[in-house]
């Protein structure tokens, strides 16, 4: 847009004040036409070079056959520069070839049939300009290419190299386990061997000291390896191990909770007896994953925690008041995956959606004598 303005000011300028670059004589108003139309042909001249350059020997031509005109600098030859510029610069696959033939037959056709322009040191001049006009333009193109085709290899190459390092962290790990499931085998087998031995001569005080002392001694090099293998496994935690929260934890993780800005109580019934460990832990994290959905997303006022020891089962519950669970019904929200695949993988049940009377609640239960669901 702005060098077809600058043309149209140029080229009329040129025709009208006249400019000493305006040369011969015709028609002023047929001579601003041609600027005109060549200045709208540049509009196009990004997105289709070809054709600002086409509009060069169509406007002129049609121009000349319908009446004399001048022969114009800023009117006509600039126009032609920076349509064979943009061609050689931004065309497509053969366009500057194309363009460079169009610019060369417009530029033979004026030297055979323009007297003004057979002058020798003219002829020089418009070639040389416009070969090297189109030259910068393909330069500047060949330029892009060779970078733009640099940083794709330089990338590519990043990326192979960060799947390389994937690829040999996966298979690490991968050995890693191997290594701890052989280390559990071996040395669980092993301890019930010796600890069926030592049942089976529970009246030889001695063997049974010496089994004992055997069982304790692989299990604390089980524990060991286990230790140093998982510690490998342990990229970015920084934290030492710890024994994994039970609901025993659950009123710090509510008054956590509290304290973050979310009122929440917790109501406990029922008889508690010693839970299995992955049940115990697999309840643990389901209410803080809830409650973690609470603070994020539920934006409510209170909430309420109930955990229920039964017979056969426990199970718990995670309620709010807050209207922003409501609007994901489905469950298919990351947590809610995370805890539903929790709660199949001891045989339990979990169940999440908005309640009638508003708020949004989260039930899990699961059997005291754990089932795989999968």
């Amino acid at each position: 847009m702005v060098l077809a303005g600058g043309v149209v000011v140029l080229g009329t300028g040129e025709v009208w004040v006249p400019f000493s670059s305006r040369q011969g004589s015709g028609s002023g108003i047929a001579a601003t036409v041609g600027v005109v139309l060549v200045a709208v042909a540049l509009l196009w001249s990004r997105r289709e070079p070809l054709l600002a350059v086409l509009g060069f020997p169509v406007v002129w031509g049609l121009v000349g056959l319908l009446s004399p005109t001048y022969l114009l600098f800023y009117g006509a030859m600039v126009p032609l520069e920076i349509a064979v510029f943009m061609a050689a610069r931004f065309g497509r696959g053969r366009t500057p070839l194309y363009a460079a033939a169009v610019a060369a037959a417009s530029l033979l056709g004026l030297d055979l049939f323009v007297s003004l322009m057979q002058d020798p040191g003219e002829i020089t001049f418009h070639w040389t300009v416009t070969a090297l006009v189109w030259s910068a333009g393909f330069g500047l193109r060949t330029l892009e290419r060779r970078a733009h085709a640099s940083m794709r290899r330089a990338i590519d190459a990043e990326v192979g190299a960060a799947e390389l390092a994937m690829r040999a962290v996966v298979d690490e790990r991968a050995r890693i386990a191997r290594e701890l499931h052989d280390i559990v085998a071996h040395s669980v087998s092993s301890m019930v061997v010796q600890a069926g031995a030592a049942e089976a001569a529970a009246d030889d005080a001695d063997y049974v000291r010496s089994t004992l002392a055997s069982i304790r001694s692989t299990g604390n090099d089980a524990l060991a390896e286990m230790r140093r293998l998982v510690s490998v496994l342990r990229v970015t935690d920084d934290a030492p191990l710890a024994p994994q929260p039970r609901l025993a934890a659950l009123p710090a993780l509510v008054e956590r909770t509290t304290a973050e800005g979310t009122p929440t109580r917790l109501k406990v019934s029922g008889e508690a007896g010693e839970l299995p460990a992955g049940v115990d832990l697999a309840l643990y994290r389901i209410v803080q994953e809830a409650l973690t959905n609470v603070r994020r997303h539920a934006r409510a006022s209170r909430c309420e925690v109930c955990l229920h020891y039964g017979p056969d089962a426990v199970s718990v519950e995670v309620v709010d008041d807050g209207p922003g669970g409501a609007d994901d019904t489905s469950g298919s929200g990351h947590g809610l995956i995370g805890m539903r695949e929790r709660a199949d993988l001891y045989g339990g049940e979990l169940v999440a959606g908005p309640m009638p009377s508003g708020g949004f609640a989260v039930r899990a239960t699961l059997p005291l004598s754990p089932t795989s669901g999968r």
